[in-house]
């Protein structure tokens, strides 16, 4: 039994929760809609996708502050999909797919490639979303409505991209949709420094202030700056329930059997799935908790998620960072905020759409941008300039691929020079390398490195290559557990031949049985006051001072 105290301090933590997963709602609606309005699906198929990501995933998933939902990554798959395989209700088939195979690749422990995501890639994915939010809600922001809700790519299908967009915006300013953008970011502002009431998020006292901004300048017709259709959310309006039970599809299995489905639902199942392990990984780093989230746990809710989605007329769906960054911000800390933000989408399509529709577009632009401020803000780079370019460079990569292309593609670039970093870094910490002048010839030692992998192999081979004529050198292994096959032949062969070409004195040291390598060790004796010095195998020397009767 919890005491009361413990009653009262969970209830608090559920309100904070619940206010949270208001923001998310608010969020979400756009970019629902957004999304299948550029994946070219009804647009209440977005919307499905939202309240399944919700409610279903969210119960399954054990991700506390991720959201799922349908995602800006998906879009052109999903236009192709669509468009290759004819029908609507055969891609849903093809959602339906997607989904087993994302559920099969949880069976599987697929999940565990998650954390093989270098930090710095993921945290160059996070400012990059920061940069593109700013980027694609500034248009907005300012009224200027002409690029879809929830896009990411930096070119569109029209040969615009990202800044072409803020250029145009210049010359469409709409002056209703700036005064009530600027009012809204400045009311969240300050009401989420002071608080004075806090079961009201910041985020939904901005879309008040839109609201009834808009109002005010229809009462006093200020025809200029009143906000119209084209600049408000447009959810689909059902006239009655039998219209609305009439938005959900079922899919064509008729269609099971053809080829072109399956490519499409593999096609989505790994994108979807690369996509919300990204995120999972990322939104883990936001949590303030730290928790860590069971990726194959979460595979497998995606892939129920997706198979719900796409019997009743749903887009795909994957964890998404714009939703699940705003979640964070606004305080979610348990997955109630999720499932909340599912039921009122559930609730808003269903009963208050007309409603919903008078919110301004530069309202909730408002919130998407200080959601993307504090995912790209400085200190976040200063951190990592901070850390060396081993880690600055990999994150910068990330930051500049993503942001000029898309979230898969920069993902992938910015894994490649992470991984050609690690290798660098790696080859750099191979070994540590000791050196000292004698006037009998240099005094070199490499102690190798606990670790030492092929990867190390050109770095070992150049090195002992360079090593001078006449040099006293040492190879300590005593620290190392792994020496790959590569490297000992390598060793092995400078042994046999560099060794004797170049008359260097070489002593090998700590080297296993198994390594199949001879250790060497420099035996100074010393009986009856005369000194001798040799060079022997560890047998070798032993039954040296066993028969000189030094050592029993």
């Amino acid at each position: 039994m919890l005491s009361f105290a413990q009653q009262r301090q969970k209830m608090k933590f559920n309100n904070k929760d619940l206010l949270a997963g208001i923001v998310v709602f608010l969020v979400a609606v756009p970019l629902c809609l957004g999304i299948a309005l550029a994946s070219g699906a009804p647009l209440f198929s977005g919307l499905i996708a939202g309240i399944v990501g919700g409610i279903v995933v969210g119960i399954i998933s054990k991700s506390p502050i991720s959201v799922t939902g349908p995602a800006a990554g998906l879009t052109a798959i999903v236009l192709a999909g669509i468009t290759q395989l004819g029908a609507f209700e055969t891609f849903l088939l093809a959602v339906v797919l997607a989904g087993a195979i994302q559920l099969l690749l949880g069976i599987i422990k697929a999940g565990v490639v998650a954390h093989y995501f270098p930090s710095n890639v993921v945290r160059g994915m996070l400012t990059a979303i920061g940069i593109i939010i700013i980027l694609k809600q500034m248009p907005h922001f300012f009224g200027y409505d002409k690029e879809n809700e929830g896009s990411e790519s930096f070119l569109q299908n029209t040969g615009s991209n990202s800044f072409s967009f803020l250029f145009e915006m210049l010359n469409n300013i709409h002056p209703g949709a700036t005064v009530l953008g600027i009012a809204s970011i400045l009311a969240i502002i300050i009401w989420d420094k002071y608080k004075p009431i806090k079961l009201i998020p910041g985020a939904l006292l901005g879309v008040i202030v839109g609201v009834m901004g808009n109002k005010i300048f229809e009462i006093l017709q200020l025809e200029a700056f009143i906000i119209r259709t084209e600049h408000l959310v447009q959810l689909p309006v059902a006239e009655n329930f039998t219209a609305f039970v009439n938005q959900f599809t079922l899919p064509d299995f008729s269609q099971i059997l053809n080829p072109a489905v399956w490519v499409v639902a593999v096609t989505i199942a790994i994108v979807a799935s690369i996509e919300t392990l990204l995120t999972i990984e990322a939104t883990d780093k936001m949590n303030p908790t730290k928790s860590v989230t069971p990726t194959n746990r979460e595979l497998i809710a995606q892939g129920v998620g997706n198979m719900c989605s796409g019997l009743i007329g749903g887009l795909p769906l994957t964890s998404v960072i714009v939703r699940s960054s705003a979640n964070v911000n606004s305080g979610g800390t348990t997955k109630v905020s999720t499932i909340t933000h599912g039921f009122l989408l559930l609730i808003g399509a269903g009963l208050f759409p007309l409603v919903l529709n008078q919110i301004p577009l530069t309202s909730l632009a408002a919130i998407l941008l200080i959601t993307g401020y504090k995912l790209c803000n400085l200190s976040v780079f200063k951190e990592y300039f901070a850390k060396g370019k081993y880690q600055w460079v990999p994150f910068l990569v990330t930051v500049i691929a993503i942001v000029f292309t898309n979230l898969l593609t920069g993902v992938g670039i910015g894994m490649a020079v992470s991984v050609i970093a690690i290798l660098r870094g790696n080859i750099k910490n191979t070994y540590y390398f000791h050196s000292e002048k004698f006037s009998d010839g240099d005094k070199i030692k490499i102690e190798l490195s606990e670790e030492v992998s092929f990867l190390n192999k050109a770095a070992i081979k150049l090195t002992l290559q360079m090593i001078p004529s006449g040099s006293k050198l040492t190879i300590d292994a005593t620290n190392t557990s792994y020496i790959d096959y590569d490297v000992l032949e390598v060793m092995k062969e400078f042994k046999v031949s560099t060794v004797k070409e170049k008359n260097i004195d070489l002593t090998l040291t700590g080297f296993k049985e198994d390594y199949k390598i001879t250790n060497t060790e420099h035996i100074t004796l010393e009986r009856n006051g005369n000194v001798i010095q040799t060079k022997l195998t560890q047998d070798e020397a032993i039954k040296k001072l066993k028969k000189q009767n030094i050592i029993d």
